[in-house]
């Protein structure tokens, strides 16, 4: 089993000299754009140094759950091992491996230098609700996550379809499973339907595809220019989360790191002014931003505290505190991680970092 091969389009503007743009939807990232200033073909993959370990975001505790590890270019890679604490899987032929949670509110997963984290629970929270959990708008091209229900451990188990058409279950879990759209999937209203042993269920979202246009005016050396993010699907306002991969090429005069917001309606796109720096490949990421959920990220910030140095333990867990007020609290204490995170090495405490960090 592999996910679809990467979508790339192509177009070269004439203006003096040629600029070539290359798409690309890899697996798990949504959407890059690749260029050159000078003329010739950039590389035709964003470059990375691990694995991706695809989780259910909530486990409980001695049930059995399917993770999956997508390679570097963005497919289901077999034979990979993960290392879950005191047990470890290898992913089968499909890309994916099935294991039970270990007891303890957090699973860490490591595998080639990537580390993830998921919450877990000591047993699956009553549905009160009358359907399914799942975002008001998603990526056409990107995983999300459907929880709420009682699903199966196993992800062959649970059958997937968004307007009829198969999706690919990636992760699974009683309470949660990570689903990729197929590849015929379009923009658009669309219906989310699971059937499995345990029940029948359904959903409503919008999935939504991005763009970006050419820079206008096109990009010289030293000039300033604008561009585009659009989206097909959706005439709501949606936050975007765009990050510049080659600040020495170009950079954004905002930062570059931004998170924006489209204008709504039928024309609905956001702008970035950008500046050409010097001549060379370049690469832009954007993707869609997931709505704070403050009750997550204090649990990985509790869970984080235990594991952090000395001088950090009690800074850790005022930052968890904070987290049970107000929006405004959500919004400091994502400031503090976007300090805090960054100058911490590399382990299992900046891996909770980082999972607090993402939740908010």
């Amino acid at each position: 089993m592999t996910i679809a091969p990467q979508t790339r389009t192509a177009s070269r503007f004439a203006n003096g000299r040629n600029l070539f743009f290359a798409l690309a939807l890899l697996g798990s990232t949504s959407l890059v754009l690749f260029g050159t200033a000078r003329g010739q073909a950039p590389s035709t993959s964003r470059t990375t140094s691990a694995v991706t370990i695809v989780l259910p975001p909530r486990l409980v505790a001695g049930q059995p759950a399917t993770l999956a590890v997508l390679g570097v270019d963005g497919r289901l890679a077999s034979g990979v091992n993960v290392n879950l604490g005191r047990d470890s899987v290898t992913t089968d032929r499909t890309g994916r491996a099935s294991f039970t949670a270990p007891e303890g509110g957090v699973l860490l997963a490591k595998a080639s230098g990537t580390s993830v984290a998921a919450l877990v629970d000591v047993s699956a929270p009553a549905n009160t609700a009358p359907g399914i959990r799942v975002a008001p708008v998603v990526s056409l091209r990107d995983r999300f996550s459907l929880c709420g229900a009682t699903f199966a451990g196993d992800a062959n188990a649970n059958r997937v379809k968004i307007n009829g058409q198969p999706a690919l279950v990636l992760a699974a879990s009683p309470e949660c499973l990570v689903v990729l759209p197929g590849p015929k999937a379009e923009p658009g209203p669309a219906t989310v339907s699971i059937d499995s042993a345990q029940g029948q269920w359904s959903a409503a979202t919008s999935l939504v595809s991005l763009a970006f246009e050419a820079p206008n005016p096109p990009l010289r050396p030293g000039k300033k220019s604008q561009m585009r993010v659009r989206v097909q699907g959706s005439e709501q306002r949606l936050h975007l989360v765009v990050e510049n991969d080659t600040p020495g090429v170009l950079q954004f005069l905002s930062g570059d790191l931004q998170e924006v917001v489209t204008g709504g309606g039928p024309q609905n796109f956001a702008s970035l002014k950008i500046e050409t720096i010097r001549s060379g490949d370049f690469s832009f990421l954007a993707r869609l931003l997931p709505a704070s959920d403050p009750v997550t990220a204090r649990r990985y910030l509790a869970a984080a505290a235990l594991l952090a140095p000395r001088n950090l333990q009690g800074k850790v867990r005022h930052l968890a505190g904070r987290l049970s007020g107000s929006s405004h609290n959500s919004q400091a204490v994502r400031r503090e991680l976007d300090r805090l995170a960054p100058s911490t090495a590399p382990g299992d405490f900046r891996t909770l970092l980082d999972a607090a960090r993402a939740a908010l």
